[in-house]
């Protein structure tokens, strides 16, 4: 039954959405794990995605799905460096987004990233005014193939991958120190040399 949920679904689905559509008595965590074993070396795999659970494509057969008509839609510089910095720095509010940037977000920016799926608004803050914050979705998870925000590529990752410049850092910007030595406090924060660029 999970696995016949899970085929059908567009989206993953959790843990507890399993257990609503099932018989009492079942138990969807068991039968997750044992589906994760019957497609290990598949071509298709159990893959969990933020807090939920779908059937996909196995990484190394990527390359049958491809089709010659790909629809690309290009991000503005702008909206790439935003949704980086939510990414990493979630939850975050527009203030600190603009303070991180050192330059006005403009609201078409952000609601393109939502209309994509890629950002949702989060808790409101318990500060003045309340803001309300920005984190990524798990349609942005699933489309970079990530469990989770702390799967994120850290410094080191992405200076070998040729995607950032050793050059000094700007000011008053930093980077969870999870992303740069593992460690579990993403509260925690450092240098983040040259990660998001002012326009």
């Amino acid at each position: 039954m999970v696995e016949a949920i899970l085929f059908a679904s567009s989206a993953p689905v959790t843990v507890r959405d399993l257990a609503q559509r099932l018989p009492r008595g079942c138990d969807p965590a068991e039968a997750l794990a044992g589906l994760r074993r019957t497609y290990a070396d598949r071509g298709v795999v159990l893959e969990r995605i933020g807090d939920g659970y779908a059937l996909r494509t196995a990484p190394d057969l990527f390359f049958l799905m491809r089709t010659e008509t790909v629809e690309q839609r290009r991000l503005s510089r702008a909206a790439i460096e935003t949704l980086a910095i939510i990414a990493y720095h979630q939850p975050v509010t527009r203030a600190e987004i603009e303070e991180i940037r050192g330059v006005a977000v403009s609201r078409g920016t952000l609601d393109q990233l939502i209309e994509m799926e890629w950002v949702r608004i989060g808790r409101r803050r318990m500060t003045p005014g309340r803001p309300a914050t920005f984190v990524v979705t798990e349609t942005f998870l699933d489309h970079f193939g990530l469990e989770s925000a702390r799967d994120l590529p850290g410094l080191a990752e992405l200076r070998a991958a040729g995607l950032l410049e050793s050059r000094p850092p700007a000011p008053g910007l930093h980077v969870p120190l999870a992303l740069l030595d593992g460690d579990d406090d993403m509260s925690a924060t450092a240098p983040a040399d040259d990660l998001f660029e002012d326009e």
